[in-house]
């Protein structure tokens, strides 16, 4: 065959047998390693695409204990924190608030697989932490110490995660710090603040139980609003009048349902008395009085809550301990310390007319 002229006009030498030979075999080789790579890789279920997957993104303080960390930080500044860190890399950290919560999700994720072994709709779990990236070393280790499946770290070196949170799609994130959380949340991001139980408490390891406060958690705060500002009979005559029009969606709501979806998963393969997840509405609302709007509006949006409870204005600590959630979600404080005595391990939604009257 003819040879192609360059553009000096002298012809270009034809590729010889040799120098084809290679080529070919240099891709063999690509091949080959590529192959070997992506068989040592899926030993291990790859990270879900951010759109397919239910990200969850986890501060470091929530996922591990971090307080005598935090001490030496705000007391004696970053330098010597990190320092800290850097000598006991192969300390194993204790668990946080959040730990057993994402334990059972990866429980959960695990059943997933077993029946769709190849569907990323599952949870991707994502270590969002404003530490150092010298500080990575020891949280790898701890979490390869427990077995967690934490392939995506973003370490922020004290910036911001939020422009991160919103980059992973994220659908809900965990952590310690409630600045960091008010941020999220205002940047319309499920997002709550954990707080460690005060008494140890066992947690299943087979399902995943997420407990709920309904308004301004799941529901909006408009109702709250008319208890804090008109009284409990003007409430009560507000819901019944109102009973057929839905509430108005909570930051919390895309998880229950993103919870839901998951739910629905199992119950195509007839999993529904053997599902690993269970959801919990515990509201302080009372059932007659206010509670068909609650349950009429969940109704509209076509989601199911496992188990509704109304406590008319008793306190959650002690039904909380029965349930043994492990994330109780909830907008005011006193209901969370009032839980977290109890040995529930709860997190702080920072939404609705309820933050105004707590800074006032």
């Amino acid at each position: 065959a003819p040879g192609t002229m360059s553009s000096s006009g002298s012809e270009e030498p034809q590729p010889s047998q040799a120098a084809e030979d290679g080529q070919q075999e240099a891709e063999q080789d690509w091949a080959a390693a590529k192959a070997f790579y992506d068989n040592l890789v899926t030993k291990r279920p790859r990270p879900p695409k951010p759109q397919n997957a239910i990200t969850v993104a986890v501060s470091s303080r929530a996922l591990f204990n971090l307080v005598e960390e935090r001490r030496i930080y705000e007391e004696h500044g970053v330098e010597k924190y990190v320092e800290y860190q850097q000598n006991n890399e192969n300390v194993t950290l204790k668990p946080g608030p959040a730990f057993y919560f994402v334990k059972a999700l990866e429980h959960v994720n695990a059943r997933l697989l077993e029946l769709y072994p190849d569907d990323e709709e599952r949870f991707d779990i994502v270590l969002m932490t404003n530490n150092h990236a010298q500080v990575g070393v020891r949280l790898i280790n701890s979490i390869n110490h427990y077995g967690l499946t934490i392939e995506r770290f973003c370490m922020t070196g004290g910036e911001s995660p939020i422009g991160y949170l919103t980059a992973y799609l994220t659908n809900l994130y965990l952590s310690a710090d409630s600045e960091k959380v008010q941020e999220a949340i205002e940047a319309g991001i499920a997002s709550a603040t954990m707080f460690t139980a005060n008494k140890d408490v066992a947690y299943s390891d087979t399902q995943l139980r997420v407990a709920f406060d309904g308004d301004a958690v799941i529901f909006s705060d408009e109702s709250e609003q008319i208890v804090k500002e008109q009284g409990l009979d003007r409430f009560f005559e507000h819901e019944q009048l109102n009973e057929n029009k839905p509430l108005a969606q909570g930051p919390l709501k895309g998880f229950l349902e993103d919870l839901g979806k998951l739910q629905k998963k199992f119950y195509a393969k007839n999993e529904r008395l053997n599902c690993p997840i269970r959801t919990y509405l515990v509201t302080a609302r009372s059932a007659a009085s206010s509670g068909a709007r609650v349950l009429k509006t969940l109704r509209s949006w076509g989601l199911e809550i496992d188990e509704a409870l109304f406590l008319a204005g008793a306190p959650k600590g002690p039904i909380l301990v029965k349930i043994r959630p492990h994330i109780f979600f909830d907008d005011q404080m006193f209901h969370i310390e009032g839980a977290q005595k109890l040995g529930t391990i709860a997190a702080h939604v920072p939404y609705g007319v309820a933050q105004k009257y707590r800074k006032a």
